[in-house]
């Protein structure tokens, strides 16, 4: 979906935040998604602590489930409406790249920043829009489709933060995302924790550390 068939109201179509980057600089871009039952506001404290004078964008899912904003529909736990994914995925996609333009983002410093449902539809921009992204920290993320053929990452990094007592991701789903997006090009870092399906302290210092190396 290029440019010129993006109408200007994307802008307005996700209710949103941002905010501007600090002094200094060249700072790069946080695009922040929330998980399940989440807000505009709810990730803005972790972007602060992942890079103090980054600038921030912050949609909020325009999905509810039971009154709870997410990003796309699921089936049941773990179980995704992959249509509607898919859909979602472009809308959003094409709200980054028309929010780019109106707020003077540069592409090139812009990181995704997801937990949770956020995770997944930012491992979702990867696959089907890797032109708008190529940048990712993914908490707690399930491999949220698989497109044929696979898109070429080339270039595109990604930071996976998982759980080891995560009930909702295993294991065995945060490795198969990675190999996922490696097998698409992509530079993959995995750190893994003991906690849940929470964002911890060592996610945050970790991911911290990954960006000043990408």
């Amino acid at each position: 979906m290029g440019d010129a068939r993006m109408p200007e109201s994307a802008l307005t179509d996700f209710v949103h935040r941002f905010e501007p980057a600090g002094p200094g600089g060249p700072h790069p871009t946080l695009l922040l998604l929330h998980g399940t039952g989440g807000n505009e506001d709810d990730l803005i404290p972790l972007g602060r602590l992942l890079s103090p004078h980054a600038s921030l964008l912050a949609p909020r899912g325009k999905v509810l489930e039971r009154g709870m904003p997410r990003f796309f529909r699921r089936l049941a736990e773990g179980v995704f409406d992959v249509e509607d994914l898919r859909a979602r995925t472009h809308e959003l996609a094409d709200f980054v790249e028309v929010a780019s333009a109106a707020y003077g983002i540069d592409r090139e410093r812009l990181i995704a920043v997801g937990f949770s449902n956020g995770a997944n539809i930012a491992a979702s921009i990867l696959l089907l829009r890797p032109a708008t992204l190529r940048a990712a920290i993914l908490i707690r993320a399930m491999v949220p489709l698989v497109p044929d053929p696979l898109p070429s990452l080339e270039g595109a990094v990604a930071f996976i933060g998982a759980g080891r007592a995560d009930p909702i991701v295993t294991t065995a789903e945060s490795e198969r995302l990675a190999r996922l997006l490696r097998e698409s090009g992509a530079v993959v870092t995995i750190h893994w924790s003991d906690a849940g399906h929470t964002i911890s302290p060592r996610d945050v210092e970790a991911a911290r550390d990954w960006m000043t190396r990408v």
